[in-house]
């Protein structure tokens, strides 16, 4: 019985088999696949790869679905090379050695999506290339020696969705290159020869939503460089060396949710250029030289999600660096040098979710505590941190540690200034004081000085906080005097130091000084002199002033003498005289209605009759 039910199944997996054979040697009869190829009528593909083809074949179906001519040899694609592929989707030209393609090559191939010109030698694209793809929605020109994009490119491409156009050699883009791109939602360009963002070209695409930026030999990102993108979504710029900073209106008028600068020269995380993206959720600024995240000026990227800076040169995530983002859930800063992360940089810490924060050389101490107690809750990707500055917990994952060994081992020592004693100087004007203010703790006290009028000293000015700690008043004025404080903190609590100065003006002069009263008027004088000012003038001043007076007027009398005389000799019936009046000086007159006084001096009046 069992016999004849395996004898029977024999024969009907037999039956399928001769027709499926039959099926398949009919349809590659009618196929007639080219030599060096293999044809696949399931799939309706063709793949001639590595076939040392060094021309297209000819003889191809006329109805395959994917044709893959990778890895050959192929120079030139000459005019209407596909024409009677009208069923093709997919076509992949990659790793050629083409070098020319002709107008029109492409004509006939109304159906494919896909286009793959990937790794050949490519130096420019004729206007005219991509006629007759109306349905192409991926255009790959990736790695090749392409320099200019012309205007007109890719007017015929108004479905396409992707164009994918990195490693090139590209020095300029026209103004209209990106012409009728319509459709275009991503864009990836590759030029190491840039020296500009093609903001002019860029303007064509409306509905841009991914833009990726690579190796561009940029210093600087200008004003307004993407104006008109409003729909992208996604910026990426990346190992563009030279960039170290953002002008402040770079990203106007963007409406990103994710924005990514990897590998560039920015030392300074660009809060200003980020400040209007209120809809960003990740970004990422890896591998800069960027030092410190600075308190309370991330706070107008409300929505901010993720942040990562690993492989920066971070040293310091200051108390409030995240004050605002309420919904942050991933900071990575893997790689730096950061000694501690408190839990104050946070808004909150009930939303973080994962943290990187190995290959740091962290001092594992009571700053540190709140990450040990919220282990279980935080994701560190496999990578917990270690301690590295500690002598004590040097090398271990202090995560590790029971709750039971925590409070002996995580711990902080309050400040103690070394000089508690108050200080109080006494200085001549013009003089430099210096106070000391040691502290030691652990972690190590920060030191601030805080001054007369309760305001934070800088380093910078004539009174500045020096980095050691001590305060420096330079050329000390009667100004300066005054109490000031310096305070010791650090996660443990503070300590303070009060000190005082007293500055003595310079001694007045022993000169005996004229003091001139009510009688001496001033037209220029300042608004608050009057007529019982008191000036004081020594004697020698006023014995040049005296001086310098009697000789303009001997000399101006002078001359109206003789001008007189030479007139009076002239010729002619007409007698000529002169009268010369002397008007002593009045002590008060009246002017302006009697409602103001002023002083009038002696004078000469002459007339010449």
């Amino acid at each position: 019985m069992f016999e004849g039910i395996a004898v029977h199944q024999w024969l009907c997996w037999g039956t399928l088999y001769l027709l499926a054979a039959g099926v398949a040697l009919s349809s590659e009869t009618r196929w007639l696949c080219p030599k060096s190829c293999r044809c696949n009528t399931v799939l309706l593909e063709v793949n001639c790869s590595d076939g040392q083809l060094t021309t297209v074949p000819n003889g191809l179906p006329q109805n395959p679905k994917l044709l893959n001519l990778t890895h050959n040899k192929i120079k030139t694609l000459v005019h209407q090379q596909f024409l009677t592929l009208t069923q093709l989707l997919d076509l992949d030209l990659s790793d050629n050695i083409i070098v020319i393609i002709e107008v029109e090559a492409f004509l006939g191939l109304q159906s494919l999506i896909t286009l793959r010109l990937a790794r050949n030698h490519l130096k420019i694209i004729p206007v005219g290339v991509f006629a007759g793809l109306p349905k192409l929605k991926l255009l790959d020109i990736s790695s090749n020696e392409i320099l200019v994009f012309l205007d007109f490119t890719f007017r015929d491409l108004t479905a396409l969705q992707f164009i994918i156009a990195a490693d090139n050699d590209l020095v300029f883009i026209s103004h209209q290159a990106f012409t009728g791109l319509t459709s275009l939602q991503e864009l990836r360009l590759d030029g190491c020869n840039l020296t500009a963002v093609p903001t002019e070209a860029l303007t064509q695409l409306g509905s841009l939503t991914s833009l990726h930026f690579y190796r561009m030999g940029i210093t600087t990102l200008p004003n307004y460089s993407f104006r008109h993108l409003e729909r992208l979504k996604e910026l990426l710029i990346s190992h563009c060396r030279w960039l170290e900073n953002l002008s402040g209106n770079s990203l106007f008028g963007l409406n990103l949710t994710s924005l990514t600068i990897r590998h560039c020269n920015l030392s300074v995380v660009p809060y200003i250029s980020l400040h209007h993206l209120v809809y960003l959720v990740y970004l990422d600024l890896s591998f800069n030289p960027i030092t410190y995240i600075h308190e309370n000026l991330f706070g107008d990227l409300l929505r901010l999600q993720e942040l990562h800076l690993v492989g920066g040169s971070l040293l310091r995530i200051e108390i409030g660096a995240f004050k605002g983002l309420a919904h942050f859930k991933l900071l990575n800063v893997s790689r730096n040098f950061l000694t501690t992360l408190e839990v104050g940089a946070f808004h909150s810490v009930d939303a973080l979710r994962t943290l990187g924060l190995d290959n740091n050389p962290l001092a594992c101490d009571c700053r540190l505590l709140w990450v040990v107690q919220r282990r279980l809750y935080l994701d560190f990707g496999g990578n917990p941190p270690t301690c590295a500055t500690s002598v004590q917990l040097q090398g271990w994952y202090f995560l590790d540690f029971t709750e039971a060994e925590l409070p002996g081992l995580l711990t902080c020592r309050q400040p103690s200034i070394l000089n508690p004693k108050p200080q109080e100087v006494r200085v001549d004007q013009g003089q430099t004081v210096v106070f000391y203010c040691n502290a030691e703790g652990d972690p190590l006290p920060s030191v601030t000085w805080i001054s007369p009028q309760l305001k934070p000293l800088s380093p910078i000015g004539r009174i500045r906080a020096l980095s050691n700690g001590s305060l420096e008043v330079r050329y000390a004025q009667p100004q300066d005097s005054g109490a000031y404080l310096c305070v010791a903190s650090n996660a443990a609590g503070n300590d303070s130091l009060l000190v005082s100065i007293h500055v003595r003006a310079f001694p007045s002069s022993s000169k005996k000084p004229f003091h001139l009263k009510g009688w001496f008027a001033f037209p220029s004088a300042s608004p608050g002199m009057n007529g019982n000012q008191n000036i004081a003038l020594d004697v020698k001043t006023l014995l040049v002033a005296a001086t310098i007076g009697l000789i303009s007027f001997f000399s101006s009398v002078s001359v109206c003498f003789v001008f007189m005389f030479f007139w009076s000799k002239s010729k002619g019936q007409i007698k000529h005289t002169a009268t010369i009046a002397y008007v002593p000086r009045s002590a008060v007159s009246s002017s302006n209605g009697g409602k103001g006084n002023y002083m009038e001096t002696s004078r000469f009046t002459m007339k010449l009759i």
